[in-house]
């Protein structure tokens, strides 16, 4: 579960973002020098995480908008892990159903745990994330927002979302 503190009114996350980003490079070098890998395949992998290409053509199978602000123009979608590509093995980082089409913003809300869905589809709002921003960029704070079903597989991806990425206050 990612954890965050409090402090002196001070939000900090525990593993910060500039350990996550260098430890997502240092994965994504693995991938790239990994010999027991097609090269083909390879390419792959380094091109999903960064929500193109293969990735989101298999997401796009599943999803046709953004379950949060509705955008439908793939031009302005990403393809977002819900099981994040650090945490995932490389078949579940190509999984379409490891995947919601998302918004910049709403992808980055996903990424850094300032949100997340329950199975049910009811949008969870961290209890750290600045609910004004999150207003601003199309994500209502002030009532239940429910973005629809998921696929029995994106449940299984998403049960890992707001146990593990998901930022939860903790007063220090």
């Amino acid at each position: 579960m990612a954890v965050t503190e409090w402090t002196n009114g001070e939000i900090s996350t525990q593993a910060g973002t500039e350990d996550i980003e260098m430890w997502e490079h240092h994965l994504e070098q693995e991938v790239e020098q990994n010999s027991g890998i097609e090269v083909t395949e390879r390419s792959v992998l380094v091109i999903a995480r960064r929500g193109q290409g293969l990735f989101k053509e298999r997401v796009m199978c599943i999803e046709h908008r953004c379950r949060i602000t509705k955008v439908d123009n793939q031009v302005h979608l990403r393809a977002s892990h819900l099981k994040p590509w650090r945490d995932a093995t490389n078949e579940e980082r190509l999984h379409g159903e490891n995947g919601l089409l998302l918004t910049p913003s709403t992808d980055h809300l996903l990424d850094k745990g300032f949100i997340s869905f329950e199975n049910s589809g009811e949008l969870i709002v961290s209890p750290v994330a600045h609910k004004p921003s999150l207003e601003r960029m199309g994500v209502a704070t002030n009532r239940v927002v429910n973005v629809g079903s998921f696929t029995e597989g994106q449940k299984h991806f998403l049960n890992y979302h707001p146990e593990a990425v998901l930022l939860r206050a903790v007063r220090a």
